[in-house]
């Protein structure tokens, strides 16, 4: 359980450094309260998933920079 709880906490601070500059030195709880447990609805329509989202949610700034890094293109190489 040990190591578990490790990768655990290792995820939690890889969300929350690709999220914001603020979160990168959040509490685990904060990550979690801000970033893992959203207030969203799933709904799925001609065979595709769609995510709804608050419209006034004050972190969506942060999530949709998460969701673009994990999701998105992958970054061009730097030397």
């Amino acid at each position: 359980w040990l190591v578990l709880a490790t990768i655990a906490f290792n995820l939690s601070r890889a969300i929350g450094t690709l999220a914001s500059t603020e979160l990168g030195k959040a509490r685990s709880g904060t990550i979690r309260r801000k970033l893992i447990s959203i207030p969203a609805r799933l709904s799925t329509s001609a065979r595709k998933i769609a995510l709804h989202l608050p419209s006034s949610w004050p972190w969506e700034t942060g999530w949709q920079a998460l969701f673009t890094a994990a999701c998105g293109p992958p970054r061009t190489a730097t030397i």
